[in-house]
């Protein structure tokens, strides 16, 4: 039987992942690895930049954002329920459509996680200099291999060091969101004119209807990684529990977030005061009255670029090693440690992702930018295959009740054309159409390389 036809049941009978066996992880671990492995620079300085763009109008883009993440993250749960110890979202993807689609995911996600190994060193490095006296060429490489070493170690040192990482961002958030309610209640801090920063300077949308759209991908891209919370959660103590809870409630979880915190920003001061690349949280910080706020971001967003980069190299690992165990990569990936890590997969990895940063260093308009454009769409294709993969998987299975979303697979087509919106936002800017075309690329190369290994075999 060809390996990638589908039974009658809508299913790929043909390399599906074993059962999950449990793992290191507690449930404290997946928790907060969950909740904190969103937030992050994106939020911190990143909608800095979205806010300047759109204005007050930048609610709605958060929303809608918003809710195409928490969607696709319950399909993702659902998937997961409908057939329980199948794996993490790839495992899902490889079900529904064959071989061919777990293959393509599968590198596609293992390469933009690469590729943020290298960028978000290089954002540490930087970061760094304040402190310390030495060359981004140096403090990279030291952040990089500090951090594997650490996920060499144990699953669960990783996710001891991931707890608390996320947990300080988390804590941050919640103490920003404690205080601008405080404020907005006259508590602390000058009275707020919240009339005036909202409505005016120039209205709700001084920029006109088309920012929100405009800045959907800005927005989106902040968003990314609730998915990869299921990879940690298949290493788990409760694996097939903490799946399940974590698709159910992660989405929602850091949409609030998001959405309180630019509430906050926006009524507390005036959006014209936002100044792209310039974190808003120390904007609204300085204007209540907190001391020393800058300093206090710096060391949140240096905490969140390690939180990145110890998440990145866990994924990238976890990534290949689901690969090898399927022969879709080679199978000296998929030797693991007496601890149970599979340290090749970590270190080669961590090797990738330093030549990246030394890209970055070397030739950062040129090898490097191209590098962030070939990796900077693809989440979008694999958001895409979850949500074709939930129809199939739904329409194998319709009288299952865990399929609890509305409208039934009407929901899946509304979902990819939402999706679809957000590439023709990135069409119609130059830096977006840009990093589709060189996305496309990675995903011909995949599509190549697969077709090439299939005939070896």
């Amino acid at each position: 039987m060809d390996k990638d036809k589908l039974s009658p049941q809508g299913f790929s009978q043909i390399g599906e992942p074993p059962l999950l066996h449990g793992g290191k992880l507690k449930d404290r671990h997946i928790a907060m690895i969950a909740l904190g492995g969103v937030i992050g620079a994106g939020l911190f300085i990143g909608s800095s930049a979205a806010i300047a763009a759109a204005g007050p109008a930048i609610l709605l883009t958060y929303m809608g954002t918003g809710l195409l993440v928490v969607i696709v993250i319950r399909m993702l749960g659902e998937m997961l329920l409908a057939r329980p110890g199948i794996g993490t979202f790839i495992d899902c993807i490889r079900t529904a459509h064959g071989n061919w689609a777990g293959f393509l995911s599968g590198w596609l996600y293992w390469l933009f996680w690469v590729v943020t190994i290298g960028a978000e060193a290089i954002g540490g490095a930087i970061a760094m200099q304040d402190w310390v006296n030495l060359p981004v060429w140096v403090l990279a490489p030291f952040l990089i291999i500090a951090v594997n070493l650490i996920n060499l170690v144990s699953v669960r040192v990783f996710g001891e060091c991931e707890f608390w990482l996320s947990l300080i961002k988390v804590a941050t958030i919640i103490a920003f969101c404690a205080l601008g309610l405080l404020s907005l209640s006259h508590f602390v801090g000058p009275h707020p004119k919240i009339i005036h920063n909202v409505f005016n300077h120039d209205g709700l949308f001084p920029h006109g209807w088309g920012a929100i759209l405009a800045t959907v991908p800005t927005v989106l891209f902040s968003m990314i990684g609730s998915e990869s919370a299921t990879v940690a959660a298949a290493e788990s103590e409760n694996a097939e529990e903490n799946l399940a809870r974590v698709t159910r409630t992660i989405g929602v979880r850091v949409t609030l977030f998001y959405l309180l915190s630019v509430v906050l920003i926006l009524t507390l001061v005036p959006w014209t005061s936002i100044e792209p690349g310039y974190s808003p949280f120390v904007t609204v910080m300085r204007h209540i009255g907190v001391p020393g706020a800058a300093t206090l971001m710096q060391i949140v967003v240096f905490t969140a670029i390690l939180s990145c980069l110890n998440s990145s190299i866990y994924i990238t690992s976890r990534t290949l090693l689901g690969l090898a165990e399927l022969h879709d990569a080679p199978k000296w990936f998929a030797t693991l440690s007496r601890s149970h890590v599979p340290q090749r997969a970590v270190t080669f990895s961590s090797l990738i992702g330093l030549v990246v940063a030394f890209c970055s260093i070397l030739s950062p308009k040129l090898i490097f930018a191209f590098l962030l454009g070939a990796t900077g769409a693809v989440m979008l294709l694999i958001y895409g295959l979850i949500v074709s993969s939930h129809r199939v998987f739904r329409l194998a299975d319709p009288q299952n009740r865990v399929f609890t979303l509305p409208f039934g697979t009407v929901l899946n087509l509304g979902t990819l054309a939402a999706i679809g919106l957000v590439v023709i936002a990135m069409l119609v800017q130059a830096d977006g159409r840009q990093t589709i075309i060189a996305s496309l690329v990675s995903v011909a190369a995949i599509l190549g390389l697969y077709a090439l290994c299939r005939k070896g075999r």
